[in-house]
């Protein structure tokens, strides 16, 4: 795989955030190689969806709310069809007020949106036009509920197209998202699965790449990192491959490097896994990282206790990061 370009990116980009930030740490001891990151940490809605769903769990929305302020958390990234059954239209002043209301009296931003993306690499052009439109709702959306970030998830079948044809047909489309989520105001980030079609760091690679934009991001998901680098237990390598600059923000688990059921990467709480989560911390620290850590509890039995290991595990850094 040539990464020549990609690393050129990455490289100027990453130059670019180590200076800004060496001159915010000089006026206000912001964030820094030798600084104390910005991190700001949420948990995910799809651990308590996915447990709900798999393993036959009840978990009242106002309760995971309750825990989720009281265990320190800023914020919440939504996933679609729990506990509601979708999102609201941006247009829908009420709804939306009503969602983010939901989230703020608990002191609780809603930081990001769970979208899906297989409409972005449709073959046919109305498919991927349709999806676009869509996909517009929701980027104002996010705004409207006050969102940093909106991710997308890139699942779906070829439908009769080369892996090569899909990959262009997806990075046209997420470079026009990048372009809708920058009016808005917030970032536009990916992340590729194991399932996909793309699941490889070359897939990864090709899709930012051929998008050749910087305002487009992935998201950093160890378990699926380290699924990618041959399920070694140091996601962190595959990290500093991609570029820290071209992180929209993170997933945070661990994982033993093996699939769950067949599915997806087996997401575990922090330190109940192989990886080295202090090293994923120290190089998103050192590569200049500064945004929101969502603690990903997909399909984990307790999302209670990976959410208290995962900020405990991030908190513990930031203390020694000092």
């Amino acid at each position: 795989m040539n990464n020549t370009k990609l690393d050129r990116r990455c490289f100027v980009r990453s130059a670019a955030v180590a200076a800004g930030a060496f001159a915010a740490g000089l006026a206000n001891d912001a964030l820094g190689a030798k600084g104390k990151p910005r991190w700001e940490t949420a948990i995910g809605l799809n651990g308590f969806a996915s447990a709900a769903g798999k393993y036959k769990k009840s978990f009242p929305i106002e309760e995971v709310l309750a825990y989720t302020a009281k265990a320190g958390f800023d914020g919440v990234e939504l996933v679609q069809g729990w506990p509601r059954k979708g999102y609201p239209s941006a247009g829908d002043a009420k709804a939306v007020k009503a969602l983010r209301d939901q989230y703020s009296k608990h002191g609780l931003q809603i930081f990001s949106i769970q979208t899906g993306a297989a409409g972005a690499f449709a073959p046919d052009d109305d498919s991927r036009r349709r999806w676009l439109a869509e996909m517009r709702d929701r980027v104002k959306l996010a705004k409207a509920l006050g969102c940093d970030c909106i991710g997308m998830w890139p699942g779906g079948g070829l439908r009769g197209q080369t892996i090569d044809e899909a990959i262009k047909r997806l990075a046209g489309s997420f470079r026009e998202i990048a372009a809708m989520a920058e009016d808005q105001g917030i970032v536009a980030a990916f992340e590729i699965e194991p399932p996909f079609q793309f699941n490889t760091e070359e897939h990864l690679v090709r899709i930012l790449e051929q998008a050749n934009d910087d305002r487009l991001k992935t998201i950093y998901d160890p378990s699926h990192f380290d699924l990618m680098n041959k399920s070694a237990g140091r996601p962190h390598e595959m990290l500093t491959r991609i570029g820290v600059g071209n992180i929209g923000y993170v997933h945070f688990t661990d994982t033993d490097g093996t699939l769950r059921d067949g599915g997806t990467s087996k997401h575990l709480p922090a330190g109940d896994g192989h990886i080295d989560v202090e090293a994923s911390f120290r190089a998103l620290h050192e590569g200049g990282f500064n945004g929101w850590m969502m603690i990903d509890g997909w399909q984990i039995p307790d999302p209670y206790d990976a959410g208290t290991k995962g900020i405990r595990a991030i908190k513990g850094y930031l203390e020694r990061a000092r």
